[in-house]
């Protein structure tokens, strides 16, 4: 091992050293904190630490948020290069440990506020270009602007051409990880997974299973789309940040066969998500009673085919009863909430109220293209709404910091990933937004008139949109 090899893994030492202990601790160790700076530049520039100077939010372990109007956020790789967050909290308390040391970088964001970048529980991203396609329900939209278009992502060229603008809208609007689903075709998932990596971003997604009640195009073999599945999470599940989810469509579309083989890979593969819609409509409902008549209810199909567990998210939920939502609870299974799509298609409310008392897990999605907008802030805004809707007792609404919490910290708690992504705490991947609060006049008049944190950030979830977004930072970025 040559010298240059040493100072590499004593620099990583280092780092290990300055999240755990802070800078002081180099102090006591002179061969380590000579390394650090015996480095070429480009390794140095790797394992050394950006500080940033801004306001701060992030979540308590029990979803209270915590702000420093003045804050000092440290970032820095650890030994595979991945960007993590070392410290957070206020600058006066924190800024002499930190940026009193060669080649610390400090980035001064006066006026800006810092917060985790956002997780979106549910998109689809072949539907990218159907938002917006106006329809009288669930079952006609599909079958008139969903099917019809997704039938043209056998082809990876095109899947490559709307995964990179999916990618690039994410971004542009904070978002920094979803849960996707691709198409009936192998080549969609290939092309969001690398579009993904050529980011950085921590991407979930899997190819969509469905056999039956499908029209050509958009239809699968059941057995030759349970071995494309196993090969893509072969292919993609945990290289880099990516991670693969086994993908119903929902249970109208896959015959029994198909979910038992479903069930099956995702007891092989224990750590690979789930996901699938539930609940979504009452005539869904009704149809799925037709097809499984044994089942007690629709949320008891995927249960009976064993799809339910610890990473398995069903999007939307809000036709559930009160054993559905235990089942939920006890099965460690999540909710995506999607209440701009709910709302664009009449579908109805999560009822909030109910899925606390039950404890259930959830977050927020934005469930495009049946979701009205990519913008986190539309989803809070229209999470807002519908929390008023569902709940029992009038007037009761969801306070602007659970509704963040909700789309972020919530989200990855919800997805199995607290700790990781979707907060600022120490040792979290460093997935962060830079917001500018002043973005429009109307914001910077609001924003500046805010007397306390839930003034602020209902102002920015009332009024804000993507203009809010001044710059998407993704750890172990390039």
């Amino acid at each position: 091992m040559n010298i240059h090899e040493v100072d590499v893994l004593q620099a990583q030492s280092a780092l290990f050293l300055i999240a755990n202990q802070g800078w002081p601790a180099l102090n006591r160790i002179a061969p380590i904190s000579a390394a650090v700076f015996r480095l070429p530049g480009l390794a140095r520039k790797l394992l050394l630490m950006k500080i940033y100077r801004s306001a701060l939010l992030r979540f308590a372990d029990d979803g209270q948020a915590v702000y420093d109007s003045d804050a000092l956020l440290a970032v820095a790789s650890d030994a595979s290069g991945r960007q993590r967050v070392v410290a957070a909290g206020s600058w006066q308390a924190l800024a002499d440990q930190y940026i009193q040391r060669e080649g610390v970088e400090v980035i001064h964001l006066h006026g800006k506020l810092l917060a985790p970048g956002f997780v979106d529980m549910h998109i689809h991203y072949p539907q990218t270009d159907v938002i917006g396609a106006p329809a009288p329900g669930l079952l006609p939209w599909l079958e008139n602007y969903t099917f019809p278009h997704e039938s043209r992502f056998h082809d990876r060229e095109y899947a490559d051409g709307v995964a990179e603008f999916f990618m690039d809208e994410l971004l542009r609007n904070g978002v920094t990880t979803a849960l996707a689903f691709a198409t009936s075709h192998p080549a969609s998932v290939d092309a969001i997974m690398t579009a993904a990596q050529k980011r950085s971003m921590r991407m979930i997604a899997g190819k969509v299973l469905q056999d039956r009640n499908s029209p050509d195009g958009v239809r699968d073999d059941t057995e030759q789309g349970l071995i494309d599945t196993e090969t893509l999470i072969n292919r993609w599940h945990g290289v880099d940040r990516l991670g693969y989810a086994i993908t119903p469509r929902f249970a109208p579309t896959s015959t029994e066969a198909q979910l038992r083989g479903a069930g099956e890979l995702a007891a092989k593969y224990s750590d690979v998500w789930i996901q699938s819609h539930v609940a979504e409509n009452l005539d869904e409902i009704a149809w799925v009673k037709e097809l499984f008549p044994a089942a007690r209810s629709y949320l008891a199909v995927y249960d009976d085919f064993g799809l339910m567990r610890e990473r398995a998210v069903y999007a939307h939920s809000i036709w559930l009863d009160e054993t559905d939502r235990q089942l939920m609870q006890s099965t460690r299974s999540a909710a995506a909430v999607s209440p701009t799509s709910n709302l664009f298609l009449s579908s109805g409310y999560f009822d909030y109220l109910k899925a606390d008392q039950a404890q259930m897990l959830y977050g927020l999605a934005s469930d495009v293209g049946g979701g009205m907008s990519f913008s986190p802030f539309r989803t809070m805004q229209a999470a807002y709404v519908v929390g008023r809707e569902g709940h029992a007792k009038q007037g009761q609404s969801l306070s602007p910091q659970n509704l963040w919490w909700q789309h972020t910290a919530g989200a990855a708690r919800a997805l199995g990933l607290a700790s990781v992504i979707g907060n600022l705490q120490p040792g979290c991947e460093a997935d962060f937004v830079v917001i500018n609060p002043a973005c429009t006049p109307l914001l910077a008049r609001k924003t500046a008139q805010a007397r306390n944190l839930d003034e602020l950030l209902f102002a920015m979830i009332i009024l804000g949109d993507d203009r809010l977004i001044e710059q998407t930072i993704v750890s172990q970025a390039k």
